[in-house]
């Protein structure tokens, strides 16, 4: 019997619309769930290479007295500048992806990388198949400020991600979010299906 595909698989999807619940999901199924938020995180610790990247791009008056990225600060920045945002991305993302790459490499399974702008970033040609999860800017906002962002910086993050074309444009599955929990796992149950069919072969 022959061993499974080791698979790469994108997650994505906008700002409340789901997504961390589905890869939650998917790391109790089993598959290795590789959170790109947190991967910059760890970028921006002292010492890191997104901390170097944050310090040229902004000055050392982004980061705190430790050498760490000032996140606050930062968000502020580049949700109120587009060009700041895509220069912080440019020189993030690749980073990320090298990071992705390697957990990837030395996973014998399925490893699954959850990103918001995934496909804004380039990784589609990398992954075996793209999965977004979808819902409407509206409902997505009411979530976002029910989970403690101010309208204001909710919707200064929803313009910034775009309205969600290109993702939707490049996925191979979509999975509505806009019902009840009930919906979503039906859907996740069967992408959990597919995803372990898939890597069988």
């Amino acid at each position: 019997m022959s061993s499974p595909r080791s698979l790469r698989i994108g997650l994505t999807g906008g700002l409340a619309s789901g997504k961390s619940t589905v890869a939650g999901w998917l790391r109790e199924a089993g598959f290795l769930v590789v959170d790109a938020d947190r991967v910059v995180a760890e970028l921006y610790q002292p010492g890191g290479a997104g901390a170097a990247a944050v310090r040229d791009l902004f000055g050392s008056a982004a980061l705190h007295p430790d050498g760490s990225v000032h996140h606050a600060q930062v968000a502020e920045r580049i949700f109120s500048d587009p060009q700041a945002r895509r220069a912080l991305e440019k020189a993030i993302h690749p980073k990320v992806r090298r990071r992705f790459t390697e957990i990837a490499e030395q996973n014998e399974g399925t490893t699954v990388l959850e990103a918001t702008l995934l496909v804004e970033a380039g990784y589609g040609p990398e992954l075996d198949l793209i999965v977004t999860v979808e819902c409407d800017g509206e409902t997505r906002l009411q979530r976002a400020v029910a989970r403690g962002l101010t309208e204001e910086a909710a919707r200064a993050r929803l313009i910034a991600q775009g309205d969600g074309e290109e993702r939707r444009r490049a996925a191979h599955r979509r999975i509505d979010n806009c019902g009840d929990l009930d919906q979503l796992r039906r859907q996740v149950d069967d992408l959990i299906v597919e995803l372990r069919r898939l890597a069988d072969g």
